[in-house]
């Protein structure tokens, strides 16, 4: 068949129209499949990895707690009883005020202190729950009966601030560095692009708009999937917000410098203007603002003069963690107890308080048993309390050189016990009692003492200066000019006529006052240079680091790394303590780790600990004291 030259060229534009047409079809279908692949992806990525768990109550007993405040923190009505939480736990009382029931962390619950509650029901539960949220450990559910522990596999994920259950069964989580979280019930995945990375202080909301209380950030809303900031730059009385309440359309936000009322999304007015507003509650026509010191001031929303009732008793003790109202009567719970308050009288009547403590804070630094038996607690702002033999009472000590308490020695030979603070170094006799402050008026190299090695001629200072040697005819100083590998020491540790010396720079061993030896990253097998703790043992030293574990130095200068013992962990300043039968090293957030002498294993204890931050140790007669930064607890050595 003939086929003209027209035709021809007819057929090639036709087939080259097809072959665009199917090579624009191929690259819009692959770019489709590329763009589907990569939402699926950063809609996988975008889910954060969690468990799903159910607490139970343990067979055996912890160990035993020595008596700290409790410090409450927050409180909920749940099923025809008050709930009130804080670093101690989570207690249960009827209306009468009557202890039912008590969680503590460590044992019922996971080793954190507890921060908030709120009420609602997640999707997938028929049932509302309690839900409660932890500074390490992501969220507890508490259906009256029993505990699901929702815990995000990272970290950062899993410290938690703020909880907010939406009607339609979501639950919106706040965190310390992730910003805010959604949890339906299935899956972990963050709420909103923009509420990321960012410290989280409060929710308010529901379904249709939803208010964020930020550290440094202000008040941000989120409504109808877009995040907008809230008011003018300096509109809000301060940008971080302690608290929200919510009326209406009306939402109320409080700063350390006052409260910002806002409506319909827009900025109104600035109230109660200089007042610390930790908590809100909205009554009638009035604003219930609880403070940090001034206790309950009312603010009438028809005007903007705040009024503070005076109570005729005993002025309400410490911060006003949360307001609420039941049977038309306004409580007020803080650190120490729950209030009621007549607010047209401006009277207080306390109608829950918990039992005095035998000690002072539940921050513990420092730890120590003398030869008397008595333990020293000293705690990171609250001086010192020794503990009697039998631990019934305490003698508590602060003022301008007891208050930050890094070290305690006590000597039985010399009759002393060394405190080492962070305003100089007070010296105690046998007693118990104060009887001389060191510092640099006194000869020491600096007032900031870290440590103190007691010996029979003396002792060794420890301070971010250098080291201070002194003995019975001179007090001298020696840094970094005379070899020391870095001013900035943290650990001493004595062994023999040795004195390891640990630094922010490495570690150094002394003879005679003599720098013989220093070791680093550099020139030895120390993964970390910063030395935080050392305990000799034996005729070696543990020596642990700040970000780097623990290895073991022998006596003739060669390091040792432990197989069983993970590298990447911190050891705590100072908290090492070894006995006949175990080493034991405290560390930032993975609990204690205890090695048996007998069989050079590591095993790492955290059942039975009120917090994983072990801070400080002292052993002595059978038993491990393990202070925390949320406590003190005493264990058996035969647990071990």
């Amino acid at each position: 068949m003939y086929v003209s030259k027209t035709q021809t060229l007819r057929l090639a534009s036709i087939c080259v129209a097809l072959f665009a047409v199917g090579t624009a079809s191929y690259i819009f279908w692959d770019a489709s499949r590329a763009l589907r692949h990569s939402t699926e992806r950063v809609s996988s990525e975008a889910e954060i990895a969690f468990t799903s768990t159910a607490t139970e109550r343990p067979a055996l007993p912890g160990p035993e707690w020595l008596s700290a405040p409790l410090a409450f923190s927050d409180a909920r009505l749940f099923q025809g009883n008050l709930y009130i939480c804080g670093p101690a736990g989570l207690f249960q009382y009827d209306s009468k005020g009557t202890l039912l029931k008590q969680y503590r962390p460590g044992l019922e619950l996971p080793s954190v202190p507890l921060r908030g509650l709120a009420i609602g029901q997640s999707a997938g539960v028929n049932e509302s729950e309690l839900f409660v949220t932890t500074s390490g450990e992501g969220l507890l559910a508490f259906n009256g009966r029993t505990f699901r522990h929702i815990r995000p596999e990272q970290a950062p994920y899993r410290k938690l601030t703020a909880v907010l259950p939406l009607p339609t069964g979501r639950v919106l989580l706040g965190t310390e560095q992730k910003g805010v979280l959604l949890y339906d019930g299935k899956k972990i995945t963050r709420f909103h692009l923009a509420l990321s990375d960012m410290h989280v202080t409060a929710l308010e909301g529901d379904d249709s708009a939803v208010w964020i209380g930020t550290l440094d950030r202000g008040l941000l809303l989120w409504r109808a999937g877009q995040v907008s900031r809230i008011g003018d730059p300096g509109a809000l009385p301060d940008p971080q917000i302690l608290s929200l309440a919510k009326a209406g359309e009306t939402v109320f936000a409080g700063t350390p410098m006052g409260v910002a009322e806002f409506q319909g999304g827009r900025f109104v007015r600035n109230l109660a203007s200089g007042f610390f507003a930790r908590s809100l509650l909205v009554r009638n026509d009035t604003l219930f603002a609880g403070t940090l010191e001034e206790g309950l001031i009312q603010v009438p929303l028809v005007s903007q003069a705040p009024h503070a009732p005076r109570p005729r008793g005993e002025p309400l003790p410490g911060s006003v963690e949360r307001l609420f109202e039941v049977d038309g009567s306004v409580l007020a719970l803080t650190e120490e107890g729950l209030y009621a308050v007549d607010d047209r009288r401006g009277e207080w009547r306390q109608i829950l308080a918990h039992d005095k403590s035998l000690l002072t804070d539940r921050n513990i630094s420092a730890l120590a048993v003398d030869g008397a038996g008595r333990v020293w607690v000293g705690y990171f702002d609250r001086g010192l309390d020794i503990l009697d033999a039998a631990g019934r009472r305490a003698a508590h000590y602060e003022n301008e050189n007891l208050f930050c308490i890094n070290r305690i020695v006590c000597s039985q030979d010399r009759n002393m016990a060394a405190v080492a603070t962070a305003n100089g170094l007070v010296l105690f006799d046998s007693g118990g009692k104060p009887r001389q402050v060191l510092g640099r008026p006194e000869g020491l190299i600096a007032n900031h003492i870290t440590d103190v090695s007691l010996d029979p001629e003396g002792m060794t200072v420890a301070t971010p200066a250098g080291l201070t040697l002194i003995d019975a005819a001179e007090m001298r100083s020696l840094y970094a000019f005379q070899g020391l590998v870095n001013n900035h020491a943290y650990a001493l540790a004595r062994s023999g006529d040795r004195l390891l010396v640990g630094t922010l720079g490495g570690l150094s061993v002394l003879e005679g006052g003599i720098v013989r030896a220093s070791y680093t990253t550099e020139n030895s097998a120390l993964r970390h240079n910063w030395i935080t703790a050392i305990a000799p043992v034996g005729n070696e030293w543990f020596v642990g680091t700040y970000g780097g574990g623990i290895l073991r130095l022998d006596d003739s200068g060669r390091w040792h790394t432990f197989p069983d013992l993970g590298s990447r962990f911190e050891v705590n300043p100072n908290a090492m303590a070894a006995t006949d039968r175990h080493v034991c090293a405290g560390t930032l957030g993975k609990g204690l780790y205890v090695f048996d002498r007998a069989t050079e294993r590591w095993t790492a204890v955290s059942a039975g600990l009120p917090s994983l931050n072990v801070t400080a140790l002292a052993a002595r007669d059978g038993y491990l004291y393990v202070g925390t930064d949320n406590g003190l607890v005493r264990i058996a050595e035969s647990a071990f």
